[in-house]
């Protein structure tokens, strides 16, 4: 009797933590080291009620940073306050972190394995966010990468393989993506700026970024004006990422109530 008791109140357990996690807001961030966060862990943790993540072996947890496992540096990031930002009353947000430092945009590709890191960063961000989306729907997508496309000529096809890269999305996980609001970054200016252009073409992602956010109403290229390094000119510190997170979603909101106009006056006009 005392087993069957104790089992029903397992199952029980069990189906109130599935409930909890179903429908939930899920955002997929993908890039590389300032998507992921390498800001300092030590007193700088937010509580994150009712925000989830996805852990590696590819269960719902609630979050806490460090959100990614990408390398042993991951720390805070700009996901958090995102979060936060963005979270609705009586809603759950659900994370996946996919971002992989080191990561140029070339590999970003279906099959891919990047020599550097030893990952396959594009089958597993798609093969994460299909496990995610049975617990809910994909409510936007967060990308932050460039600093490994800024040196020699890699600048100049950044652009065809980011949108490569949205096409094969699209595709693999059978949405249209261009109803999915899709918030971009610029590098930080402490990076593009740290070196002469000939050395360091981050201005020239920069204004690609801008460009290729420019071209479609679900897409936004944030500005890091202003947001400071952590002392090795590359990576964001903390309290910069957790305003970069608040602008991410700034930018997030804007595109879902310019997605959410448009497609109202869609209906509209074939109604008449």
């Amino acid at each position: 009797m005392m087993k069957q008791t104790l089992a029903v109140l397992f199952l029980l357990v069990f189906v109130y933590q599935v409930k909890a996690q179903e429908d939930m807001d899920i955002f997929l961030l993908i890039g590389q080291s300032n998507m992921a966060g390498r800001g300092e862990l030590e007193g700088q943790r937010i509580a994150l009620d009712s925000v989830y993540m996805l852990d590696k072996n590819n269960n719902w947890v609630p979050a806490v940073e460090p959100i990614h496992f990408d390398k042993p540096a991951a720390g805070t990031g700009l996901a958090a306050s995102f979060a936060l930002a963005v979270r609705r009353p009586g809603r759950k947000i659900g994370l996946i972190p996919c971002a992989v430092g080191g990561t140029r945009i070339e590999v970003w590709r279906p099959n891919v394995v990047d020599s550097a890191t030893g990952y396959t960063s594009y089958n597993d961000a798609v093969n994460r966010t299909k496990v995610a989306l049975k617990s809910g729907t994909l409510k936007g997508i967060l990308w932050h990468q460039g600093e490994g496309n800024s040196s020699r000529e890699r600048y100049k096809t950044y652009e065809e393989n980011f949108e490569n890269l949205m096409a094969n999305l699209s595709r693999d996980l059978s949405i249209d993506i261009d109803k999915v609001p899709l918030i971009t970054g610029e590098l930080g200016y402490f990076y593009v700026t740290k070196s002469p252009l000939e050395k360091n073409q981050g201005l020239y992602i920069n204004s690609i970024q801008h460009r290729i956010a420019q071209k479609k109403l679900n897409r936004y290229c944030v500005s890091a004006e202003g947001l400071t390094h952590k002392g090795d000119t590359t990576h964001f510190d903390t309290a910069s990422l957790r305003e970069f997170g608040k602008r991410y979603a700034a930018a997030y909101l804007i595109v879902s109530e310019r997605l959410a106009k448009y497609e109202k006056k869609k209906i509209k006009d074939s109604s008449q």
